[in-house]
């Protein structure tokens, strides 16, 4: 439920901060007092268009806070979670209106698209005038309100995961069978580069691993001689190594005569013997990698040659071959088991078909005969509004031929406004007054199913009599035992019954240089007056005080 709506600078209001509460409060209040513009304000904060016009005169901005108390798991929060919000239980939605047209939106602070603001607001609250066709022109709206009606949530749910069990079923279908017509059409070349693939066996990293081995190859061929000269000088028969070695075993002899003189020779020796040895080995090695066959080179650049050879063929990357050859591999066993394929998903595609149609069709009796309930439900309620000779009916259009996520079925609220005349579309047929009379209606049929926690009428009470007001109050009253209503109205039977009494007023500022928009929350006695005000107009007479009196006798009985 709505709790708290602050408005900072829109239009007439500088500064309001009102607080609701549970049941029906009213706004009433002098036309031009800036009714209007408090509706236009709480419409901003739910995600309506802005407009630089919304900005009081003089200011750079406008602002409109909505606080909303929300229950755990209602759909507003999971607005918020599908965009990564937090929920803390209280939400609050907030919009500022630039002056140079721009907007800003935010819950809970974290600022948010305007879409998701819209969406958000839509959960929590519908505003419905005389001329306010948001909740009934679109006849998706009236299969979930019948739905709802009738507790279908489930059923309907059962059948979306159908639905979507179908779509992916003939999905897989159309795709494998598309796959085998393209196949099939390129049989011949398929076969043909799958052989020859399959019999140059190319493997990843392969053209890589042979170039750099033919390099090693060329490279070791050309310094070949060089390492063979180094290495007969190190280790070979020209090698110092013996004459060193048998220098040292003579100094070594001597050595304990006279060891501080031999020592650092000997041991200088032989470091300069250990390096050659190493130097031996590592000569070897080089020789031993530089050694290779002709005919292996050969090999190699003969392989080099038919794999680049295969790319260019076939436009890919030599380390792509590998992926193409299992390709090409796996489109010719698609081909030659495809047809063993495709009947069993051609089965699948018949059994989910059939599994939606069967929970559809289901689904559709059941909203006939809910259907029929509704109408009876709705029609009861329409004469005490002055609609005594009209009558509502749920159109449900079943097309099996146009099947949807939610079933066969088109449904659409009509109306006959009198005997003999055309029914048709509700939002054709009827007139204003009769519209907000029909919507009321469904509303209080409908009050704790498909309805958003908060309810706002904006003035559909205008043009009716006392006793059709006195029982749109009364519905009013009615529907506020279920969700939240707030009700603009002119109508002092309504005002009579409300919970909370909210006066909208016009106040001169600066010796008239400016006038503001003030609310303030009446108590019993001037409740009394305001009504009363309704009732007689300017002049407020001790008999308009006593209807008074008698209507807030009449709304508690």
């Amino acid at each position: 439920m709505l709790a708290r709506l602050s408005i900072r600078d829109i239009v007439l209001i500088e500064r309001l901060d009102i607080e609701f509460a549970t049941g029906l409060a009213v706004l009433t209040g002098e036309t031009g007092a800036g009714k209007s513009i408090l509706l236009d304000a709480f419409a901003l904060a739910l995600g309506g268009r802005g407009d630089a016009g919304l900005v009081r005169h003089g200011a750079e901005q406008g602002q409109v806070t909505a606080v909303f108390d929300i229950p755990k798991n209602h759909p507003a929060a999971k607005i918020l979670a599908e965009n990564g919000l937090d929920d803390t239980g209280e939400m609050i939605l907030r919009r500022v209106q630039l002056a140079d047209g721009r907007t800003r939106a935010f819950i809970n602070d974290q600022s948010i698209s305007v879409q998701t603001l819209k969406a958000v607001g839509a959960a929590l609250v519908e505003i419905h005038g005389q001329h306010d066709e948001r909740a009934l022109v679109d006849a998706a709206t009236h299969r979930r309100l019948l739905d709802a009606f009738a507790g279908l949530e489930k059923d309907v749910a059962a059948v979306e995961t159908l639905w979507d069990a179908r779509r992916t079923a003939n999905t897989a279908l159309e795709e494998h069978r598309a796959g085998m017509e393209r196949a099939a059409r390129e049989a011949d070349y398929l076969r043909h580069a799958s052989d020859e693939l399959k019999q140059l066996a190319p493997k990843d990293g392969e053209e890589t691993s042979l170039a750099s081995r033919r390099t090693t190859m060329m490279q070791g061929e050309k310094i070949a001689s060089d390492l063979r000269e180094a290495q007969e000088a190190v280790g070979g028969h020209h090698s110092p190594v013996a004459t060193l070695s048998a220098a040292v075993r003579r100094l070594e002899r001597r050595g304990a005569s006279s060891p501080a003189l031999v020592e650092p020779a000997v041991k200088a020796i032989d470091i300069a013997i250990n390096a050659l040895e190493e130097a031996d080995q590592h000569l070897q090695a080089a020789l031993a990698a530089t050694d290779f066959d002709p005919s292996e080179l050969e090999r190699i650049e003969e392989r080099l040659f038919a794999l680049r050879a295969a790319s260019r063929k076939h436009s890919t990357p030599v380390d792509g071959l590998a992926a193409l050859a299992a390709k090409y591999a796996a489109e010719i066993v698609l081909i030659d088991a495809g047809a063993s394929r495709l009947k069993k998903l051609e089965q699948a595609a018949i059994e989910a078909d059939a599994r939606y149609a069967t929970a559809a069709k289901k689904l559709s009796l059941v909203r006939q005969k809910s259907a029929e309930k509704l109408n009876k439900a709705v029609n009861a309620e329409l004469a005490p509004l002055k609609l005594e000779r009209a009558k509502f009916m749920t159109q449900v259009a079943t097309d099996e031929a146009a099947p949807g996520p939610q079933g066969f079925d088109r449904v659409e609220f009509w109306v006959q406004t009198n005997p003999g005349t055309k029914a048709g579309p509700m939002m054709k047929v009827a007139s204003g007054g009769e519209l907000s009379r029909f919507l009321l209606a469904l509303k209080v049929v409908l009050s704790d199913r498909g309805s958003a926690p908060t309810l706002v009428f904006d003035e559909i009470d205008t043009g009716v009599g006392g006793a059709v007001a006195d029982a749109i109050g009364a519905r009013l009253a009615r529907l506020a035992g279920k969700v939240q209503v707030m009700a603009v109205t002119h109508a002092p039977q309504v005002a009579a019954r409300a919970d909370q009494h909210l006066l909208i007023s016009k106040d001169a500022l600066d010796k008239g240089k400016r006038v503001a928009t003030r609310v303030n929350a009446l108590a019993a006695d001037h409740r009394r007056e305001e009504i009363a005000r309704m009732l007689a107009g300017a002049e407020i007479t001790a008999e308009a005080r006593a209807a008074a009196d008698r209507l807030l006798k009449a709304a508690t009985a």
